[in-house]
């Protein structure tokens, strides 16, 4: 491969950004979570510009990630530091440690792995991984789990039990984000919804955070139709 290749293969994955890259489906999904983020934004916080710049970004990540497109891992090292420090402000310190010290590098790696083993110019190529890695996975997840309890115990997390299945769930995600697995847009799912319970617990307190709900809410049908897409992109790639 020439020395500019690299180089050419970014501007490759960049390039649907500037073009009708997305589906009847997908751009009804991308107008109507943008929104019903932003009108959230304005009937509940209006003070907090992170959250609704990282909503949109997280928006923009997932629709492309559900098409198979390295960029949108990319987009999840900004979002991934932006949550982190919206997580701060409410002391969801398993949150803000999940997202800094786990999600934000793995992301990076997944960008790395997604680019380097691509089906098209714009699509990843869809791997599968055996019974003895998802049992090592579990495993894994189990023991990251419990080191990240130790620690957010030590640090009075609020809602420590919520925050832990978050921790379980965000690591089953990026950990078959980076291996390239359809089902890892179905963790995400999973992480959706514990992550709703926290901000519904969190906005009982302040009433700004129901726009990060909304969020979550959207973001979790957002991730189902990744995992209804990166199905369809895997019969296709013939796996």
């Amino acid at each position: 491969m020439p020395k500019n290749g690299n180089k050419y293969r970014i501007i490759s994955i960049l390039a649907p950004l500037l073009y009708n890259y997305f589906n009847k489906t997908e751009k009804t999904l991308l107008i109507s979570s943008t929104l019903l983020i932003i009108i959230s934004f304005l009937l509940f916080d209006r003070n907090n510009y992170l959250s609704l710049f990282a909503s949109l970004i997280g928006i923009s990540s997932l629709l492309l990630s559900a098409k198979g497109n390295p960029f949108g891992q990319l987009l999840m090292v900004i979002f991934s530091l932006m949550y982190g420090i919206i997580s701060f402000t409410f002391a969801y310190y398993g949150e803000m440690i999940t997202y800094l010290g786990m999600t934000l590098p793995m992301s990076v790696f997944s960008s790395i792995s997604w680019i380097r083993h691509p089906y098209n110019k714009n699509e990843v190529k869809i791997n599968r991984i055996n019974k003895i890695e998802i049992l090592l996975m579990f495993l894994l997840s189990l023991i990251v789990t419990y080191i990240f309890y130790l620690i957010l115990k030590y640090l009075n997390t609020n809602h420590l039990f919520f925050s832990m299945v978050s921790i379980t769930t965000s690591f089953l995600a990026v950990y078959l984000s980076f291996r390239r697995s359809t089902y890892f847009t179905l963790a995400y799912a999973c992480n959706d919804l514990v992550l709703i319970v926290l901000w519904i617990l969190a906005s009982i307190e302040n009433i700004q955070y129901i726009s990060v709900v909304i969020c979550f809410i959207v973001f979790f049908f957002n991730d189902l139709y990744g995992f209804v897409n990166w199905k369809r992109i895997e019969r296709r790639q013939n796996i």
